[in-house]
């Protein structure tokens, strides 16, 4: 038989591997959304952008003037706010998982900072 001491260590560091796992499995998860949403951008960009003069010899930025380019902007403004998005979740599941962690619901320190400013 184990003594408290030991038991409690033994339950703290159970506590922390399944934490770790859970983390893990979350990287894992928020990974493969973004390889998903990845193929889902690069499979709606062939069919959005029109066909056309598929190169540009030294005027790369002028691509996105012509006519037909509007798909490649489509495509760009949707990635940055899905970025955004899943940026801005994971704050707050961060944030949210910091304090049940804490056992209290008081808001972060950063938050009250930029409240005050």
């Amino acid at each position: 038989m184990y003594d408290t001491a030991r038991r409690v260590a033994l339950v703290k560091q159970r506590v922390r591997e399944n934490t770790r796992r859970k983390r893990q499995r979350g990287i894992y998860g928020l990974s493969g959304a973004c390889m998903l949403l990845c193929a889902a951008l690069m499979q709606a960009a062939g069919t959005v952008v029109g066909p056309g003069q598929p190169e540009a010899w030294g005027v790369f930025g002028a691509m996105l003037l012509r006519e037909d380019a509007g798909g490649y902007v489509l495509v760009a403004v949707v990635s940055f706010a899905a970025a955004a998005a899943i940026t801005a979740l994971c704050f707050r599941l961060r944030i949210r998982e910091n304090q049940k962690k804490d056992g209290t619901d008081k808001p972060d320190p950063q938050e009250q900072e930029e409240k005050s400013q």
